[in-house]
């Protein structure tokens, strides 16, 4: 199997061209991105980047406080965000009218959006939201033609095996945020359990009190077929791939019975799991059915907590700050689930490489980059800006300054306006920092993509990244001059008669590696012994700070 590369984005920032956009703005204030702005340019940079599919968040309808563009608003009581989030979904038949030239011809934009990522080489994935609703979910101009989730519940039980909801009969929802002045509170009696498993009529401010939880019972419903109906009508579409959210907080033998059905009649689409909890990774693969799981707790976290503690103060005690060895330890935990798992630095949870929270400078992203792409053939997915260096350090409004960049506020990214700038030149193609910079890009935003674009192309194209085995060469260099077990990390990899050697390096100073390749490296993978590459010769590496190399060993 060929190395999936996902490129995820939010359309309505994608395409925002807007200079100076608003704190809290609303849509006419700050304009959105549309269908439209995901043009051909776009599209052949995305393939020519090295990706196989795109990610479109937050295509579904959510709930939102705006009144243009098509829209309908939502209480803003219970909306977050001017936007509203991508996850509070108020009809799964539809898409968000704002992102339409035409908000009353927005399928018909959205279908032949579909057909011109397939057309250029590329397949779409979209969200599938299976374990919550927004609070309005239903009343927003539903689609006709299709179930409406809880529209035949009886609302005077808690819990029923024959309702979409759970419900608190007699007692009225209390929301923790405050209405606005000169509107009457949102109302909503009998209160309906909020969508992070919290089970009372009293949310909290840390709760996801903007949506409500879906009741599936304990074993097949009428919810369950409302569900695959949703799946399947996307999926005739011709939709490649659903991202499913939070799956650990819906039932495994829906999801298994969902993902069985839809396959029967569309055998290619594609499966991802949001998951965080390590020990479940196999049942999510194995006995559910997964094609592909974030190794959010894996990976991620392993890479992130060393780049964290290393660029915060390099010369602290080893026993405070994480230890490369780690990265170790994830693989070997994973074993053979290796190639199910979706590594990444960025997604829209989790704050940008370059922000103060994180990695501090997109100059320091690739020696976890190089262990995230390069270490096994499992998909690796980008984040829109990351290729530039964006830090999410904006203050968009109901996102903070919080390193993250925004899925609840209208807004521009400028960093991705200068990326669409240099796309439309068709620059990009040169990975020349002064031809970039002259077509619109900061410098550093050159510099930066020059390496990353460099990298995923790489990994797109070299058969080695793409199909090869790998061989963790830290446990027989352990004490090999310049090599520190806790900062440093090194494998081969290998396909047929073509080998590779990655080092990364995560500190801040230079390593001058002599790294040595074991007897067993050389069976195992069939590299050739000659005078120039044998067992224990030394072979000298040199690998900036904060960064990554690879060689050509054959």
């Amino acid at each position: 199997m060929n190395k999936p590369i996902i490129y995820q984005m939010l359309p309505r920032l994608w395409g925002n061209n807007k200079i100076r956009p608003k704190k809290n703005g609303s849509l006419s204030d700050n304009e959105t991105g549309k269908f439209s702005d995901i043009d051909d340019n776009t599209l052949e940079y995305l393939r020519w980047l090295g990706c196989s599919h795109v990610w479109l968040t937050g295509l579904l309808r959510h709930s939102t406080q705006a009144s243009e563009g098509g829209c309908t608003p939502s209480h803003p009581q219970f909306v977050k965000g001017k936007a509203g989030s991508p996850y509070a979904i108020c009809d799964y038949y539809d898409v968000n009218p704002y992102l339409a030239d035409d908000p009353d011809k927005r399928m018909e934009e959205f279908e032949a959006l579909l057909k011109k990522i397939h057309n250029a080489g590329l397949k779409l994935i979209m969200d599938f939201v299976p374990n919550h609703v927004s609070r309005d979910y239903g009343k927003v101009n539903p689609t006709p033609g299709h179930p409406v989730l809880g529209a035949e519940d009886n609302k005077d039980v808690h819990w029923s095996p024959d309702n979409d909801f759970f419900y608190y009969p007699g007692e009225e929802l209390v929301l923790p945020s405050a209405c606005p002045k000169g509107m009457e509170p949102y109302k909503e009696m009998p209160a309906m359990a909020t969508g992070n498993n919290c089970y009372s009529p009293n949310p909290g401010i840390n709760d996801w009190y903007e949506t409500v939880k879906i009741n599936y019972g304990d074993e097949h419903t009428a919810t369950w077929d409302r569900m695959l109906d949703i799946l399947l009508f996307w999926a005739s579409k011709g939709v490649d791939g659903f991202r499913c959210d939070m799956v650990e907080l819906v039932p495994p033998a829906f999801m298994k019975w969902a993902i069985a059905k839809v396959k029967e009649s569309h055998p290619s689409v594609i499966f991802i799991a949001e998951v965080y909890k390590k020990e479940l990774y196999n049942e999510y693969v194995r006995k559910v059915g997964f094609d592909f799981l974030y190794d959010k707790s894996g990976l991620y976290d392993t890479l992130r907590t060393i780049v964290e503690k290393n660029t915060e103060e390099n010369g602290m005690p080893v026993e405070l700050w994480q230890s490369a060895t780690g990265i170790t330890r994830n693989w070997q935990f994973l074993g053979d689930l290796q190639p199910y798992m979706l590594n990444f630095l960025e997604n829209h949870d989790e704050q940008r490489f370059a922000s103060e929270f994180f990695g501090k400078n997109a100059s320091n992203t690739f020696a976890p980059l190089y262990v995230s792409l390069f270490l096994n053939t499992a998909p690796f997915m980008v984040y829109f800006g990351e290729e530039v260096g964006e830090a999410g350090m904006d203050e968009e409004g109901f996102s903070g300054r919080d390193g993250r960049t925004t899925i609840f506020d209208w807004w521009s990214v400028s960093s991705v306006r200068r990326l669409r700038k240099v796309i439309a030149s068709g620059e990009y193609k040169s990975l020349n920092v002064k031809k970039l910079t002259a077509a619109g890009m900061k410098k550093e935003e050159a510099e930066v993509f020059c390496r990353f674009a460099q990298a995923l192309r790489f990994a797109a194209e070299d058969q080695a990244i793409r199909k090869g085995t790998t061989y963790d060469l830290c446990y027989c260099n352990m004490s090999s001059d310049g090599f520190d077990k806790n900062r440093h990390f090194a494998f081969l990899r290998d396909f047929e008669e073509h080998t590779l050697l990655v080092a990364a390096n995560f500190s801040n100073q230079e390593a001058e590696m002599c790294l040595t390749i074991p007897e067993h490296a050389f069976e195992w993978m069939g590299i050739p012994v000659t005078e120039e590459m044998h067992p224990g010769k030394c072979i000298k590496i040199t690998v900036p700070p904060m960064d990554g190399t690879v060689i050509q060993l054959v």
